[in-house]
């Protein structure tokens, strides 16, 4: 990959010939249509108004109307809710679903064309109806279902001008308006129709932005309430931690004292010393901050940062490769040595290091605006049903990582009776166990991350086929967020 590309992209260059249809596949999507609810009791009132107005026409105006056909076409649309009827008590119909809205629209469009070709036509007033489902729908499906309702409407016009019954009037009446006005009649509806459903798909358009900003600040707001929250809890356990950590060294230093030296015991007893040691040492350094103006914590050369990142997790079977790319082959930058980005960093690279099956990459990507770092394991993967999800809290797929498996397989060597000492078979390399399990671990990552300014992205790996396609986590910060200036 080329420093200049754009590795976080998701989109690509359209194939040469798709530039005309490139709007149509781009329209939005942004809503789920009406609840069948909804749709219901908006179709009830249509027949009311229906057939308030046949019974009018023939009882009072005394108009010479085709009654029958007509009051069999209201009869299908009555039909056709009592069976939406039945569906709402047997399903729950609050759900939104787009293409049932489509369908149902469509069949409204179809049965007030039916109606109005009975009645007139073009010539009846009451044809600016057809106007209702593209609103509604402009409104409230996404755009390619929009877009057809409109295309039936369209179709529904250019039918009523060409065949139609006549209009009915007073009885020894004939009423025939001319070619030119039915045609400016379906110019004007059609006009009508563009003209509202823009207007409509404008207004919901905008009023969605300010959906999406609502909902955008108010996760922004939950991951801090829910960071926060974890720092108070990590506070309390750091303190709460030091007096059980003290007992547990002391136990284990008598035993380590009583136990002969080469014994099973001594192993035991050290390899507690070991664990409960570099859980205080985690938790001095959560607890001690650099001094202010130290040049050496203030900043550290880019390759450093990630060797420093990738230095605790080394000791797995697995093969880590650290790069650092640069465009021009210019020297690599010098970095702020955020504890942020080491904490998030070193997040990352543990679970890469827990799923990957022989190696993990560490790479940092430097351009002339941004710096990238990204993480990429040769590991199964992320599941398909974890991805969408993927950064919310106590989502994981990890049971019990391969570092938990790890220090399982040593606990189990060396508990097991019978086994020889430390001179015939050296006790396995200690590794640290994983955090995970909690789902926590990748939310805390990414919150830190973003907090100074990177920007976090999760993909498939390079895994090719037959083999396992990996994981890849790619972190992008603005060179001014991360890079100290010469």
């Amino acid at each position: 990959m080329n420093p200049t590309q754009d590795p976080l992209s998701s989109q690509q260059e359209p194939p040469e010939g798709a530039g005309r249809f490139a709007s149509w596949r781009n329209l939005p999507r942004r809503s789920r249509g009406l609840s069948l609810r909804t749709l219901v009791i908006l179709r009830w009132m249509a027949i009311v108004g229906q057939s308030a107005t046949v019974l009018v026409a023939t009882l009072y105006f005394r108009f010479d109307l085709p009654l029958w056909p007509c009051i069999a076409v209201i009869a299908a649309s009555v039909m056709m809710n009592l069976h939406a009827t039945g569906r709402l008590r047997r399903t729950d119909g609050s759900i939104p679903d787009g293409t049932m809205t489509a369908a149902h629209l469509g069949f409204d469009i179809l049965q007030l064309t039916a109606l109005l070709a009975l009645t007139g036509g073009l010539q009846n007033p009451f044809c600016l109806l057809l106007v209702a489902p593209v609103t509604v729908a402009a409104a409230s499906l996404p755009g390619r279902l929009a877009v057809l309702t409109g295309l039936l409407v369209l179709i529904a016009t250019i039918g009523l001008f060409y065949w139609a019954m006549p209009l009915p009037w007073q009885e020894g009446t004939e009423l025939e308006l001319p070619i030119l006005y039915r045609f400016g009649v379906a110019l004007a509806l059609v006009t009508g129709v563009v003209f509202t459903a823009a207007y409509v798909w404008r207004v919901a358009a905008d009023a969605e932005k300010l959906e999406l900003a609502l909902a955008t600040t108010q996760d922004v707001l939950q991951r801090e309430q829910r960071l926060a929250a974890l720092g108070g809890l990590a506070a309390a356990a750091a303190h709460e931690l030091g007096t059980p950590l003290a007992t547990i060294q002391v136990v284990a230093r008598e035993l380590l004292r009583a136990s002969t030296k080469e014994g099973a015991a001594a192993e035991d007893a050290a390899l507690i010393l070991q664990q409960a040691e570099r859980c205080r040492e985690i938790l001095k350094r959560l607890s001690q901050q650099p001094e202010e103006g130290d040049a050496a914590f203030a900043e550290v050369g880019l390759k450093a940062l990630l060797e420093e990142v990738v230095e605790p997790h080394r000791g797995f079977d697995l093969e880590f490769e650290v790069a650092v790319r640069t465009a021009s082959g210019e020297p690599a930058p010098r970095v702020r040595r955020l504890p942020e980005v080491i904490h998030g960093l070193s997040t990352l690279v543990e679970n890469a290091a827990d799923f990957a099956n022989t190696r993990v990459r560490v790479q940092a990507l430097v351009d002339a605006g941004f710096i990238e770092i990204e993480v990429v394991d040769d590991g199964p993967g992320f599941p398909a049903d974890i991805l969408p999800r993927l950064g919310e809290p106590y989502v994981t797929s990890r049971p019990q990582g391969k570092a938990r498996r790890a220090l399982a397989a040593q606990i189990a060597l060396a508990a097991r009776p019978g086994r020889k000492s430390k001179k015939t078979a050296p006790a396995p390399e200690v590794i640290a166990p994983s955090q995970g399990g909690m789902g926590l671990g990748f939310f805390i990552a990414r919150t830190l991350l973003e907090r100074t300014g990177g920007k976090v992205a999760v993909g498939p790996g390079e895994g090719g086929r037959g083999q396992p396609k990996g994981a890849r986590v790619a972190v992008r910060w603005s060179r001014p967020a991360l890079e100290v200036p010469p």
